[in-house]
């Protein structure tokens, strides 16, 4: 055992270094952040629990970088640290017990929340308020001086209206839009496109040729004020203050927060958020305000005891893809998925992950057994993104397509011009439990009790033939009662549920059954569009294809379900039985706004609204909100950092409205109060 455990801390050593090289010298890295910080994390407890392990020059010991030979080296005169993670509330819970016991009891203190940028630590030294000496953080005691550099990124100032002194430290970075941009020139130039912001801006910085730093347009954020002390500051909000009015660029997100749930706030709201920046952050950093209980919290030998970093959860991880096996849906398409080494994402433990189809399959190249990139597709979804290639063995496996139903055992068919392998089987098991599953879901038809368990276990009992079956379980109350896991209550609550679904809206009716390319927000709008079932069975595909964020494939499919038979017999079913086919009295819009029934796009970032709260602000006078230009948008309203949609809308000949034009008209029509 004791071999085992020292055998796995040299192991580790071994992998953390080498990914320590590749991340501060080669700028890139065959990890994942979330993998990287798993491993430290694993070495940080064998360590602790096995102290006679530890090498002297452990990765845990010091900060991760380096400083490379082709650069001056440049001595800190205070150590540029690196921070501690946390990565759910419980261990920021736990941080903050750890900053209470440091201090004399009842001793008050705060927080500043600020962004964690995803970009490369940077230390400015001013003379008589002149820059006169920038290096990187290295391994936090030496780094690299990149004076020439710094002076060719705009941001940084080169003077500062100050005598005194001094020195701020931050992090350099490259915006989401340079980075596109920056990469369409490298594809075209046959170079190969950086992977992310953070690598784009660590190559950018470390330049033996400043001019190439100066036309990768790099920005920066400062947010530590080095010896505080000695400019009368006090509070790490005032020293963001102090920077900011000295003319540094700082972070707008910056918050103080009193507590713990405060933080926890916080940290909610910039995650929402988080996508319509225009740089990448990776967490939120908690300082303690105060910075003169610092001394007294303390120091690690790498990082602050009064401070660290809540990493988000990631949108990628990387595991091992252990088996690919099918499912059915309930419109007969077989999906091949992964199966995983158990691995966290977004929050949640992933087991599998859908591979979507063969060609997605073949043309990634896909493997058992292959290391693979996860990710949840708009954060619900867990698919599969790539493949580490550089870390495939001879245990790899190639995939090979099945040609037969893995539930019914019958023969599948590819559409012609399509992915998908389809069951034709209208009576294969899998697609009846699917469609009664998904007709019963939360954001269907919303049927508590009707979870994909008791689907199975009515099915199976013959109690449920069809969708339109759920409303006749009541015909088998005394032999649901008498069913393992069931009773009399659960079975009054569940056929009480079912009643109720009856006057559910039109739209979750449309959503439930299932329609091809039809989901919950598409459902909304045929039925804002159509207002009853009749309406839209009768529409024509020309008719369908009129509406917004309705295209061809999805009129097709739409106009096309209407058109069969068993469909049609399922819904006139549905009618007798009484649930809601909507209604053609059309509900009276309140708002009568200049938004009023336009198709929006937002794009880039606002400064006095966030992205969620335009959206449902515009939504609530009754604008119908999309993601895509297109010829049927009416409107595209732009702030920072617009991107291709503004390009777009251009060519389209779209109306577009700045940010201070949509400010303006909404404070006209008093939507807003400032």
């Amino acid at each position: 055992m004791a071999d085992e455990i020292y055998k796995r801390v040299l192991e580790l050593n071994q992998l953390l270094k080498r990914y320590n090289y590749e991340y501060y010298q080669l700028n890139e890295s065959s990890v994942s952040d979330q993998e990287y910080n798993r491993l430290m994390d694993e070495l940080i407890e064998l360590e602790t629990l096995y102290p006679q392990y530890k090498l002297p020059d452990s990765p845990t010991s010091h900060v991760g970088g380096s400083y490379s030979s082709e650069f001056n080296k440049i001595r800190h005169n205070v150590p540029m640290l690196s921070l501690s993670n946390v990565y759910d509330e419980n261990e920021i819970e736990q941080f903050n017990h750890r900053v209470e016991d440091a201090l004399v009891h009842n001793q008050k203190y705060e927080y500043v929340c600020e962004c964690k940028i995803d970009g490369l630590s940077i230390s400015l030294v001013y003379k008589n308020g002149r820059l006169v000496q920038a290096s990187t953080r290295g391994d936090g005691t030496i780094g690299e001086d990149i004076l020439a550099n710094a002076l060719n990124i705009d941001p940084i100032p080169k003077t500062i209206d100050y005598d005194k002194d001094l020195e701020v430290r931050g992090e350099v970075y490259m915006s989401i839009e340079t980075l596109n941009k920056l990469n369409e020139i490298r594809v075209k130039n046959h170079e190969a496109p950086f992977a992310n912001c953070r690598n784009a801006a660590s190559g950018s910085l470390r330049q033996l040729d400043a001019s190439i730093t100066r036309d990768r347009h790099l920005d920066v954020f400062l947010y530590t004020l080095v010896e505080p002390k000695k400019h009368q500051i006090h509070t790490q909000y005032d020293a963001l203050m102090f920077m900011k009015k000295l003319g540094f660029p700082v972070n707008e997100e910056a918050r103080i927060c009193k507590n713990t749930s405060e933080i926890f706030k916080f940290i909610d709201r910039l995650g929402q958020k988080r996508d319509s920046l225009a740089y990448d952050i990776d967490g939120v950093v908690l300082k303690i305000n105060e910075l003169d209980l610092y001394e007294t919290i303390g120091y690690t030998a790498k990082a602050p005891k009064w401070a660290t970093a809540y990493k988000f959860p990631p949108k990628e991880m990387t595991t091992r893809l252990l088996d690919i096996i099918f499912t059915v849906g309930r419109t007969g398409r077989i999906t091949p998925n992964a199966v995983l080494e158990p691995v966290k994402v977004a929050g949640s433990t992933i087991r599998r992950a859908t591979l979507h189809n063969e060609d997605f399959i073949l043309e990634r190249d896909i493997k058992i057994n292959d290391i693979v990139v996860i990710r949840k597709a708009g954060d619900v979804i867990p698919e599969v993104v790539k493949v580490v290639k550089e870390r495939r063995d001879n245990t790899a496996k190639d995939f090979k397509m099945i040609d037969r139903c893995p539930i019914c055992g019958e023969p599948i068919y590819r559409e012609e011009d399509k992915s998908d392998y389809i069951c034709l089987n209208i009576d294969c098991p899998a697609r009846l439990l699917e469609s009664i599953t998904h007709f019963a879901s939360r954001k269907a038809m919303d049927i508590d009790g009707l979870g994909e368990a008791n689907v199975k276990l009515f099915v199976d009992q013959g109690f449920i033939k069809s969708v339109a079956d759920i409303y006749n379980l009541k015909n088998y109350d005394y032999e649901m009662k008498h069913l393992p896991g069931m009773g009399e209550k659960s079975v009054a609550n569940l056929l009480q549920a079912i009643e109720n679904s009856k006057t559910n809206p039109l739209e979750k009716l449309v959503f439930g059954l299932g329609i091809p390319e039809v989901g919950e927000k598409t459902a909304k709008i045929l039925v804002n569009e159509f207002h009853t079932m009749d309406n839209l069975m009768n529409a024509s595909i020309e008719r369908l294809n009129e509406i917004y964020s309705i295209g061809e494939v999805m009129a097709d499919e739409i106009y096309h379900y209407f058109q069969d038979k068993k469909n049609l017999e399922l819904i006139n079913t549905l009618k007798e039985l009484n649930l809601n086919m909507g209604t053609e009295q059309v509900k009276e819009i309140t708002n009568d706004s200049f938004f009023s029934n336009k198709t929006i796009v937002l794009t880039g970032t606002l400064s006095f609204i966030g992205r969620i709260e335009a959206t449902e602000l515009l939504e609530s006078v009754n604008a119908k909100m999309t993601t895509s230009v297109s010829k049927k948008t009416s409107l595209v309203i732009v702030g920072d950092n617009p991107g291709s949609k503004y390009d777009k809308a251009v060519e389209l000949n779209i109306p577009i409205m700045t940010e201070e034009e949509f400010h303006q008209k909404l404070v006209e029509e008093q939507l807003v109060l400032f």
